[in-house]
């Protein structure tokens, strides 16, 4: 069984009774914010890419090995960025 048009309009005058217009008009434009700044964070991505950024050096084990460990960052200390 197929949704038909009058289907879809009686589910979205349920909708819109039970939420109201003011509430779907916020979650709307939420919704809209959120998938522009997905697209942003996105292109920005793809910008570093070919600016020339070299992924990460991959570690490789033999089979078998198990590598344990954390990661740390680096701190530099006001005398290493002098230098």
């Amino acid at each position: 069984m197929a949704i038909g048009p009058l289907q879809i309009a009686l589910i979205l005058l349920i909708v819109i009774l039970i939420f109201g217009t003011k509430k779907l008009r916020n979650i709307g434009s939420d919704l809209g914010g959120a998938i522009r700044g997905f697209k942003e964070g996105l292109k920005e991505g793809d910008a570093a890419a070919a600016a020339g950024t070299p992924p990460p050096p991959q570690v490789t084990a033999q089979e078998g090995t198990v590598i344990e460990g954390e990661a740390r960052e680096k701190v530099v200390s006001d005398t290493e960025k002098s230098t």
